[in-house]
């Protein structure tokens, strides 16, 4: 029976990740780059001073809502998207795509990244206009909503709509189990074994304990989790990295060097060959780049749209700052922490290692930090891995209750924490092959939505550049529903 899963999810991972899918997710990207007129550069102060500036300047971004909002603020709703993205990817992913494609992959994964910023930007901007309040007084909202909603309020679509966001909320639920569940805890399992000889059933049992007690709580309980517990893993992550570059510096330059010849698999000095070939570099990169920051799957636009801000334009930023840090920051600094270490022959781009996957990352680790090295990843693998679990099975609840309904999902969490113990035990390769799969099938309702509702993106984001940068007066867009967009203009003129 495993034999026959492992076959059929191959033949189906091998389709979904082709080239033309690679070129749809980056097109995707390259398109809301250039109707936004470049927004993550031409913008990129102002998108910084509201995302990461103003969780220093403006207490509304960090202020809980009230106990009976069922909304939550702007930087948890962050940090809960960070949690489901800044995971297992950004260290066993990182060291997974230079095994595989060479140094050259980590370049791939910056053009992914660079566009995907926009995807991510796209996604939400879309996910606050098409967004409602369910029965609980929780906003809901998705790739789902705006498919539904958006794409098929157009002529001759509503069954088209409808039937891609029942598509969209099935691969959701199934990639939940997946990326977010099963191939984390099973990451976290083995490297909890190989630190501290920890007994993999042992790991899982004690992990779904912790993680009925914070996922049955619902968003508002997960969301205060990962407020305190994002920062502190991300801080104390960046911090072990840049030592570990600060002592290698003199590497930082031909490590660069080496990503770009592998990128375009250019001969290197005495004329050997960097990585595997453009290709694989390719495809590896972009394959880890879009596992790690999720642009493109529709995924952390569930939370993000449980935001209590009023403007779609505005959550869309945090999209971009989340895609940045993800990306441009943490699988960077990862892969650096491995590239100038010596792990990695700079000339070739083979790995000199015995060791594979958060191993590598660890032996790069216990070079400057000791015995201390491989220890501090598996514990950052944990808190990186745990979090991720936290976020998805919201993601998940949300997919469960457009399909079932609200009060249904308490079946769903209950299932999700039981899978806990399975992810612990199962097979590292067939998890990660599940995940790949899963996500995979997720993007591809979700681009369509977003390729055909680019045209809205494209009017939401003018208007509110030509009311908040131009200081022009304009009627604000703020959602495709009447009754929400006059609230939301109220409140938005109140805080004013």
């Amino acid at each position: 029976m495993l034999k026959l899963i492992e076959t059929v999810n191959n033949t189906v991972n091998n389709f979904v990740w082709g080239i033309p899918m690679l070129v749809l997710l980056v097109g995707v990207g390259i398109l809301m780059t250039v109707l936004t007129r470049v927004f993550q550069l031409s913008h990129i102060k102002h998108w910084f001073q509201n995302t990461l500036g103003s969780i220093f300047t403006d207490r509304h971004i960090t202020k809980h809502t009230e106990k009976g909002d069922r909304s939550i603020s702007q930087f948890q709703s962050l940090c809960t998207a960070l949690a489901a993205t800044i995971g297992t990817g950004n260290i066993v992913g990182v060291a997974t795509a230079l095994c595989m494609g060479g140094p050259g992959a980590i370049f791939w994964m910056w053009v992914v990244a660079f566009f995907g910023m926009m995807t991510n930007f796209s996604e939400n901007v879309l996910g606050i206009y098409y967004r409602r309040k369910n029965t609980e007084g929780e906003w809901s909202g998705g790739a789902m909503y705006y498919l539904r909603d958006g794409l098929g309020s157009r002529k001759h679509m509503k069954y088209v709509g409808a039937g891609l966001a029942v598509l969209f909320s099935v691969f959701c639920l199934l990639a939940s189990f997946g990326i977010g569940n099963m191939s984390q805890i099973n990451s976290i399992a083995i490297n909890m074994d190989q630190a501290f000889h920890l007994p993999r059933l042992v790991t899982g049992i004690v992990l779904m304990l912790i993680a009925a007690l914070v996922i049955l709580g619902g968003i508002k309980r997960i969301a205060s989790v990962t407020e305190k517990l994002v920062p502190f893993m991300a801080i104390a992550y960046i911090a072990g990295t840049l030592i570990i570059c600060g002592v290698n510096y003199q590497m930082i330059v031909p490590a660069f060097v080496s990503i770009f010849r592998g990128a375009f698999h250019l001969k290197a000095a005495g004329g050997g060959l960097v990585g595997s070939g453009i290709k694989l570099a390719l495809t590896w990169g972009m394959k880890r780049g879009v596992f790690s920051n999720e642009a493109g799957l529709g995924s952390s636009v569930m939370v993000h749209s449980s935001s209590n801000v009023k403007e779609p334009v505005r959550q869309g930023m945090w999209g971009i700052f989340e895609v940045f840090a993800d990306t441009i920051v943490v699988c960077t600094l990862t892969a650096f922490t491995m590239l100038t270490s010596g792990l990695v022959n700079l000339n070739t781009g083979a790995v000199v290692s015995a060791s594979e996957d958060s191993a590598l990352v660890g032996e790069a680790f216990g070079k400057v930090f000791g015995s201390w090295g491989p220890a501090f990843i598996a514990i950052a693998l944990l808190l990186f891995a745990f979090s991720t679990v936290l976020g998805w099975s919201h993601y998940g609840t949300k997919a469960f209750e457009y399909l079932f309904g609200e009060k249904a999902t308490v079946i769903y969490k209950v299932v999700f924490v039981v899978f806990i113990v399975c992810g612990a035990t199962m097979s590292l390769d067939l998890a990660w092959d599940l995940s790949d799969t899963f996500n995979g099938l997720m993007a591809i309702p979700n681009l369509i939505g977003v390729l055909a509702l680019s045209p809205s993106v494209y009017r939401i984001t003018r208007n509110y550049v030509n009311r908040k940068i131009k200081n022009k007066k304009e009627k604000p867009m703020l959602s495709a529903f009447p009754d929400i967009q006059a609230a939301q203009e109220k409140d938005l003129t109140d805080s004013d």
